[in-house]
């Protein structure tokens, strides 16, 4: 079995898992329900976000895991393990593309999603968790904040 994930939390009827092929239309839909995702992603394309998927999944430095209530995926997020040379050879993680659905949020599925995919990198060996947010998402710094992430490094990006 590759990179087998716990279920260590679940806040009321929520499960945290791996994603499956079939989430990745879902996903992406969660990807393109804010102000920056609507200009960028096309949840009616599946090509691709399954090509995608399936690059994420067969990469074992990867995890795309999903948040599912009642069967339907309410949440994703994808943990990234890096291993590094600094800090004395530690590895951590990066997590990137949070989402929880809008009528969802404020109910506490994205602090036990977040504390799920912290105990994933901590069972991967771990030192610490680094995450990428858009500077325009204000509310979701301040989640971060409340969560314990520090702004402590600056991020730059480029388009290749």
């Amino acid at each position: 079995m590759k990179n087998p994930i716990r279920n260590a939390r679940r806040p009321g009827p929520a499960v945290f898992r791996r994603a499956r092929r079939e989430d990745a239309t879902p996903i992406a839909r969660l990807l393109a329900d804010d102000p920056l995702g609507a200009e960028r992603e096309r949840p009616g394309e599946a090509r691709p976000y399954l090509a995608a998927f399936d690059r994420i999944d067969a990469d074992r430095g990867n995890l795309l895991a999903v948040a599912e209530v009642r069967g339907r995926v309410v949440g994703c997020l994808q943990l990234t393990f890096i291993p590094g040379l600094s800090n004395r050879g530690a590895s951590f993680a990066l997590i990137q593309a949070v989402r929880v659905e809008k009528d969802l949020r404020g109910q506490g599925f994205g602090q036990a999603f977040m504390a799920w995919a912290m105990d994933e990198a901590r069972a991967r060996g771990c030192a610490s968790i680094e995450l990428l947010t858009h500077n325009t998402r204000v509310d979701a710094q301040r989640f971060y904040e409340r969560l314990g992430f520090a702004p402590s490094h600056v991020g730059m990006k480029r388009a290749l």
